[in-house]
């Protein structure tokens, strides 16, 4: 994600310490952030799920992508440097270049997480158990018209499934 670095000229740029969070779960602020430098830790709920320290690594663009609040808290976890984009969604229109690797990026996302379920299902599949129906839930997830996709958890389950 290194190459998105050459596109953010003209960002404001923001030096924050450790500690500071600059995106909040269930928050909405149209920004797009880039790391420079430094290392931040995407938090969902109580979990830690990344913590990412490679310069040109993007956050707010699921939020901004699907027009929904933003799905975990992003904050510093040492001195970092960020490009701040406060219209994402104008700047994503004026660089199809930037929104082209961030949809490889999310391609490279979607491609993990289904290669990881598929291996899931494959264990669990004579089972019995709660992780047999990955596929159902899968199956189901990808067939519902866009922007009605809301994954569940433990915490939180998807009414529809």
């Amino acid at each position: 994600m290194h190459a998105i670095l050459d596109h953010c000229s003209g960002a404001a740029r923001r030096s924050l310490p450790a500690g500071t969070s600059f995106i909040d779960e269930g928050g909405r602020t149209g920004h797009l952030f880039v790391l420079i430098d430094g290392k931040v830790e995407v938090v969902k709920g109580d979990s830690v799920v990344a913590v990412i320290s490679e310069p040109g690594a993007v956050f707010g663009e699921m939020s901004v992508l699907l027009e929904q609040p933003h799905s975990a808290t992003v904050r510093t976890s040492a001195d970092s440097t960020l490009y701040e984009f406060e219209d994402a969604a104008s700047f994503l229109r004026d660089q199809p270049t930037v929104a082209i690797l961030i949809a490889r990026l999310l391609a490279q996302r979607l491609h993990v997480a289904t290669t990881y379920l598929a291996d899931l299902m494959h264990q669990y599949a004579d089972h019995g158990t709660h992780l047999a129906m990955v596929g159902e839930v899968l199956q189901s997830m990808i067939s519902l018209p866009p922007m009605q996709v809301v994954p569940g958890s433990d915490r939180q389950s998807d009414p529809r499934l």
